[in-house]
């Protein structure tokens, strides 16, 4: 494929006063093999997993950004919905699960992680409540953990009771 001289002057343009940017290179991880009864076993299986899989993730963001001339903003990690993985009903066990994800992730050097995440638009499990439960302090102690709540979907419709424990949860 060639370019023409006036597409690439474009590209120069955009990247030098246009700012053009990636603004984000993602690392999916699946967890579900990092699950155990022992929560202490599940958050070191999880962190070793982190530095495992990712170790070479911001070294190689910094490569490409080096040899294609674009700006990388960010690298992340983006995990396994927890409160599928984690098996606890005790939000305190959760900010353990936390730190050890956000301890990784320093290492690794990246800058967000996501996946402190509860599916709860068809109904809210024991656990799905610990995990929400544990986020005020889980948020505010951690520096690189992104959390997200499913409410609501286009085909099972809006779970008020969710919507609702969430709501409480955002006010602390």
């Amino acid at each position: 494929m060639k370019f023409s001289p006036e597409e690439i002057y474009e590209t120069v343009g955009m990247i030098a006063y246009e700012k053009l940017d990636i603004r984000t290179v993602t690392l999916g991880l699946s967890l579900w093999d990092c699950s155990d009864p022992d929560i202490k076993a599940c958050g070191r299986k999880i962190g070793e997993k982190m530095r495992r899989k990712a170790e070479k993730l911001r070294s190689t963001a910094l490569d490409i950004e080096a040899q294609y001339g674009l700006p990388i903003v960010n690298t992340r990690i983006s995990l396994t919905p927890l409160a599928m993985v984690v098996p606890t009903r005790e939000p305190e066990a959760f900010l353990d699960i936390a730190v050890a994800i956000d301890e990784a992730a320093r290492d690794v050097g990246v800058n967000f992680v996501g996946g402190f995440s509860a599916l709860v638009h068809k109904g809210e499990t024991d656990v799905d409540k610990a995990l929400i439960a544990s986020l005020p302090k889980v948020l505010s102690t951690t520096e690189r953990l992104c959390s997200s709540v499913s409410v609501a979907s286009l085909r099972t419709g809006i779970n008020i009771d969710a919507c609702h424990m969430m709501g409480r949860i955002l006010k602390e």
